[in-house]
């Protein structure tokens, strides 16, 4: 589906790629653009800052919240009408530790926002784009949800059902003849902060040829987008190599299994947690909690 004349949403759209990519559309002739994200004051900036190229509009939003989906969904309707086209952009690392090492903590915040967070928000617009006839739901994904990694067991794992909940949606909507279409997209580590600190033999991606490909693959209703090209081969070679080898290639020679080793991601002294409540004007406000430790490696709604 073409971004010009349509309204599209993006979660996540304050930072990295999904900001990238809301600028890319309004620059494409977006009706309007419409940013969710956790973070107040990062919408407002972001909103201050993109508004010169078109119609932007910011609403808070906890994706691993149904309520207040529901409540952002709702507020959303309001203001801006039906939305054309859905970016699944947030997500989250939490940290470089091996699965042993994680909690309960850490492994619901990672699905719940990794994977269920787009589940709820497509579950809300999906509906409406098929009575319509038209839409078009983008999920960014990642190439480590085709390969595992050490200390990425949790964000591995989150990725695989991305994929595969995208690709099982892609496939019913196709099976229903359905003019609603799906595009998943896989990147390989992006170089915006949010994977700092790793150390790969394969070229880290540039975040602008990134969100530039997504949307263009969007824009010419591809069902799957590697990026770069050579994850469409991710699937072939695990096929073809003995799992020893491919082993020995990819995790020692290449040295993908020790990529997370020296990870960082992004680190801030204050993080901003948000409790979500409905409000019946606004649709959702937020109650901040500032607490002073580690950021974790947040680029969500």
């Amino acid at each position: 589906m073409q971004v010009k004349g349509n309204n599209v949403l993006i979660t996540g759209g304050c930072s990295g790629i999904g900001k990238i990519m809301a600028r890319i559309c309004l620059e494409k002739g977006a009706r309007q653009v419409i940013i969710w994200d956790i973070n107040e004051r990062a919408i407002a900036a972001t909103v201050k800052e993109l508004s010169g190229k078109g119609i932007v509009r910011g609403f808070m939003a906890d994706i691993s919240d149904p309520e207040s989906v529901d409540a952002a969904c709702a507020a959303t309707k309001a203001a801006c009408g039906e939305i054309d086209i859905l970016i699944n952009n947030a997500g989250i690392i939490t940290n470089n530790r091996t699965f042993a090492e994680q909690t309960d903590r850490d492994i619901i915040r990672t699905i719940d926002i990794n994977t269920k967070g787009a589940m709820f928000v497509t579950l809300r617009f999906i509906r409406g784009m098929k009575a319509r006839g038209r839409g078009h739901i983008c999920n960014i994904t990642s190439s480590a949800g085709m390969l595992a990694l050490p200390r990425m067991a949790l964000y591995t794992s989150s990725k695989w059902a991305s994929i595969g909940w995208s690709e099982s949606l892609r496939i019913e909507l196709s099976r229903e003849k359905s003019p609603v279409h799906v595009t998943t997209v896989a990147p390989y580590f992006i170089n915006t902060g949010m994977f700092n600190g790793i150390h790969s033999f394969f070229k880290i991606q540039d975040p602008e040829v990134v969100a530039r490909k997504a949307v263009n693959a969007m824009e010419r209703n591809k069902s799957y987008k590697g990026i770069p090209f050579s994850e469409h081969f991710i699937r072939l070679m695990q096929g073809i190599f003995p799992q020893r080898l491919f082993d020995f290639i990819f995790g020692d020679v290449c040295g993908l299994y020790t990529v997370m080793n020296h990870f960082t991601g992004r680190k801030e002294n204050v993080t901003h947690e948000h409790v979500f409540t409905k409000d019946r004007n606004a649709g959702v406000r937020s109650e901040e909690v500032l607490r002073e430790r580690e950021n974790p490696r947040r680029k969500m709604a």
